[in-house]
């Protein structure tokens, strides 16, 4: 008996896309299924953010198409994805610092016209992030760089999203705070949530997810299992410092 396929989520076809006549991304091709975790990885200046603001409207693709939940998505902008079920986590953990953490994740539901649901999403932020709820009166512009950042993962969950784009979720933390949120994608995983997380800690992306892309040069380099990248000695001795 073969094992069910997830429908196919997101799939940015081809995609040709940069800032002003420069292009960065030549030609790419991801998709994410329902259920997985995809991670894209790949030298700085490889495209891998810039992939995610095409995806997300922020920038207008000149090439190729974007297609989630089986609508074409180009030329829409951020907020009318987000209403469509995409969400993203920006790098940089973007906080509003004068904001208490509840506040904070009660921006993120801004588009939830439901109380009900809004705060059944709240239980399951503060169930993945305990320390959210503990801290949940405090102003997050007073917290540690990866209490930050797990408000904004948490504030992007607040809509129940059908697939959330993470852009460099470990980025500038602190070692204690780069595995535990490598083990809240994990858990995020495991509790159904599908996700696509660009990554400069690459083996960390690629033990963890189900699938993977090498962007280099903006265009698409290897793709395969995470398994099956991590033990590929090309990618190895190019990527993975080995």
């Amino acid at each position: 008996m073969t094992a069910e396929v997830s429908p196919v989520l997101l799939r940015a076809e081809s995609i040709t896309a940069g800032y002003g006549k420069m292009a960065i991304l030549h030609d790419v091709t991801v998709e994410v299924r329902a259920g997985e975790m995809v991670s894209v990885i790949g030298p700085n200046g490889a495209g891998k953010s810039t992939a995610f603001k095409t995806i997300v409207g922020f920038l207008r693709p000149t090439g190729g198409r974007v297609r989630f939940d089986g609508q074409d998505i180009v030329g829409l902008r951020p907020d009318q994805v987000l209403h469509r079920g995409l969400a993203y986590v920006p790098q940089g953990r973007i906080v509003f610092p004068q904001m208490t953490v509840l506040e904070n994740l009660e921006m993120g539901a801004y588009i939830e016209r439901d109380g009900r649901r809004v705060r059944e999403a709240l239980e399951r932020v503060y169930a993945l992030f305990p320390i959210l709820a503990e801290r949940r009166s405090q102003k997050a512009g007073t917290m540690s760089g990866g209490e930050q950042q797990m408000v904004a993962i948490g504030r992007a969950l607040m809509t129940t999203p059908k697939l959330i784009l993470l852009d460099e979720p470990s980025l500038g933390l602190a070692p204690k705070f780069v595995s535990l949120i490598f083990d809240k994608l994990v858990e995020m995983k495991r509790a159904g949530y599908t996700m696509m997380v660009v990554e400069q800690n690459a083996a960390k992306a690629l033990a963890v997810a189900d699938r993977g892309y090498v962007l280099e040069l903006g265009r698409n380099r290897f793709e395969g299992t995470g398994r099956a990248l991590l033990e590929d000695p090309e990618v190895k001795r190019l990527y993975l410092g080995g």
